[in-house]
């Protein structure tokens, strides 16, 4: 991989000063005076408000040390500044805010030193993707029709859009990212890619107790390009609480339809030759323990091991639904739009002159600020669980109260082993292996690496500390755990993503079970030594010493992310409580489906690919029965276009 060029600019004052206390730069390496250019151009990516928060609470450091030695950070010797660094490290309720100040610089540091100890590029041409017939909406004229416009290309709208294309409509696809090759993600480095396939730079933050970063995806092929290949069908009991308690009936059918998308995505189990030895380890400690565990299934067939699913799998072989579902949309005479932000859902009233409002179309909006207009009787909602709900209200169709609520995100979070012999965790299966012993108390274990510091797991210590966790990272191996959790968020608003999420209690305790099973796993696979991920309690030498920990601290001391929000515009059969009913159609308008993540009565209790996917192919399908059966089927018409 050659050495992308840095952005021009560089940090100055507390930012560079900041970094050079983290990382103890003493200038002995040439990749750390990098960093603070490298760490602008993350904070680029990042949303106005989260970027300021970052540059503030740098501020308060550097005023801190100016305080504590008259001088500020970037000024100081090595030495001061690390003396700096103690006395806030000594201050309990100044811990959380060094961890926060880290995730930022270790997404630099980690992209800086992997390029100082030469990252290797591919040894092969990436494949050419299959073709999509994508048009940026610079160029997509002011008014067009079509049968059907589908809002969001991920998961549920690329499914959608493939049964309605294929069952003679046409079919437009909006996409507010942009396309993204194959070959275009083997020519950066992967936190040059990370910026531009995460909404918000992956800074999408739920507020509550504790915070949650929600990581989601913002391209063609939604979340699917950046998640980790991980396929599991949905739960026996989970469809059958889906049916029988919330009146989901489609769920019923679900069997031939996760079939269908393990098919389409080529799900198979990882083979051991590519797995790597993070998720040997974990397999080892599992077998030790007695413990249920095995590689995972994955939608990634020729997988090389390069460990970059969540920024774009440069080798093109995870399956993401611009690789395997968009092309044979595109080849039944589906269109994307790109760059195309949908600003409402066009209403008009059915009958004309009163009666329930019935979808007519969508407003569009470019980049530029432009709009256009596409008119269709058909609007298919796959925005997202996150953006779904604002969309509905900034169309006038958020009414129901339910909308937005129901928010489920699969709480998670790490824990590292340290063994004697090397791991490099970032040489094979980025998600390899699935213990799942604590499945039926909610709780899911996967043997997860990422590329050096874009993980959840987030290394402990600050200065001198924190460089040798760094420079020792390759003896690391890291294990996630995400909970089977209870509705407790929401989304608000109707412009920018503003969340709620408060951890029930009952989810914080799964949290610390979790973290101790993970513990007694790597402790089982030979770790020497656990890292716990807690600030203030950050290494354990034994099980025994675990649990005295994890005595003296609580799930919102840990360092939470959470991923796979469902559940925010919920299909079901209670009026009362589902914005949506039993086929995925949105309540009190008609012509609009709901067909993503959103539309899921509860947690899925597991990486919810298959299952968006199945939902989205039922309603759809069920969509195109009650046409066929309202009216004589008709070959569809091309898009039309002025």
């Amino acid at each position: 991989m050659t050495r992308p060029t840095v952005p021009a600019r560089t940090a100055h004052g507390p930012l560079a000063g900041l970094v050079a206390a983290l990382l103890a730069d003493d200038r002995s390496t040439p990749w750390t005076a990098r960093v603070p250019a490298r760490l602008e151009s993350v904070l680029a990516t990042m949303p106005v408000p989260a970027r300021a928060a970052f540059r503030a609470a740098a501020g308060a450091v550097d005023g801190y040390a100016l305080a504590r030695t008259g001088r500020r950070l970037a000024a100081l010797d090595a030495d001061a500044r690390e003396s700096v660094l103690a006395a806030l490290a000594a201050r309990p309720a100044l811990l959380p805010l060094l961890d926060v100040l880290k995730v930022p610089v270790l997404l630099a540091a980690g992209t800086e030193r992997m390029l100082h100890h030469g990252a290797r590029g591919l040894p092969f041409a990436p494949p050419d993707d299959p073709p999509l017939d994508c048009t940026p909406a610079p160029h997509w004229p002011a008014r067009a029709t079509a049968d059907a416009v589908v809002i969001g290309s991920g998961a549920g709208g690329a499914m959608a859009a493939r049964t309605l294309a294929r069952a003679g409509l046409s079919v437009v696809v909006l996409e507010e990212g942009h396309h993204h090759s194959t070959a275009s993600f083997g020519r950066r480095t992967p936190l040059d890619r990370f910026g531009e396939l995460y909404r918000d730079g992956g800074a999408t933050v739920a507020v509550g107790s504790p915070p949650l970063v929600v990581p989601v995806g913002r391209a063609v092929g939604g979340t699917t390009v950046v998640n980790s290949g991980t396929c599991y069908r949905t739960p026996r009991h989970v469809l059958d609480r889906w049916s029988s308690t919330f009146g989901f009936h489609l769920a019923d059918g679900f069997g031939p339809l996760l079939d269908e998308v393990e098919r389409t995505l080529r799900v198979a189990t990882q083979p051991m030759d590519v797995l790597g030895e993070n998720g040997r380890l974990a397999l080892a400690g599992a077998e030790r323990l007695g413990w249920t565990a095995a590689p995972l299934r994955r939608n990634a067939p020729g997988c090389k091991g390069s460990c970059q699913c969540v920024v774009g799998c440069p080798t093109g072989a995870k399956q993401s639904v611009q690789l395997s579902v968009l092309p044979d949309a595109c080849a039944a005479g589906a269109r994307i739009v790109t760059g195309a932000r949908v600003r409402r859902i066009l209403t008009e009233p059915d009958p004309p002159g009163g009666g329930t409002p019935r979808a007519s179309g969508v407003l569009v909006r470019r980049e530029d600020g432009t709009e256009f207009e596409i008119l269709s009787p058909c609007v298919v909602v796959a925005a997202g669980a996150l953006q779904s709900p604002q969309l509905l209200r900034r169309s006038g169709l958020g009414g129901h109260p339910r909308t937005g609520r129901n928010l489920s995100v699969h709480p998670a979070t790490s824990v590292a082993g340290r063994f004697t012999e090397p791991v490099t965790a970032w040489e094979g299966v980025l998600q390899s292996a699935g213990v799942e012993q604590l499945h039926d108390r909610g709780i899911l274990i996967e043997a997860t690496a990422t590329p050096p510091g874009m993980g959840s797991f987030v290394l402990p210590g600050a200065g001198r500390e924190l460089r040798a966790e760094l420079e020792g990272a390759g003896h690391l191996a890291t294990l996630g755990a995400m909970i089977a959790d209870r509705p407790s968020g929401r989304v608000l608003g109707r412009g920018r993503t503003l969340l709620r999420y408060d951890l029930d209690p009952r989810d914080a305790g799964r949290l610390m079970t979790a973290v101790r099973a993970m513990g007694r796993l790597l402790f089982a696979a030979g770790a020497v030594e656990v890292l716990t991920g807690i600030p203030s309690a950050p290494r354990a030498r034994s099980l025994d010493e675990l649990d005295c920990l994890l005595t003296q601290v609580t799930a919102r001391q840990l360092h939470l992310s959470a991923f796979h929000p469902t559940g925010t515009v919920a299909a079901g059969g209670d009026p009362q409580t589902a914005p949506a009913d039993a086929l995925g159609r949105l309540r009190g308008v008609r012509g609009v489906l709901a067909a993503d993540g959103s539309v899921l009565p509860s947690c899925p209790e597991v990486n919810p690919q298959l299952s968006v996917m199945a939902a989205a192919l039922a309603v759809t399908e069920a969509h195109v029965d009650g046409r066929d059966r309202a009216a004589a089927p008709r070959p569809g018409t091309p898009v039309q276009v002025p």
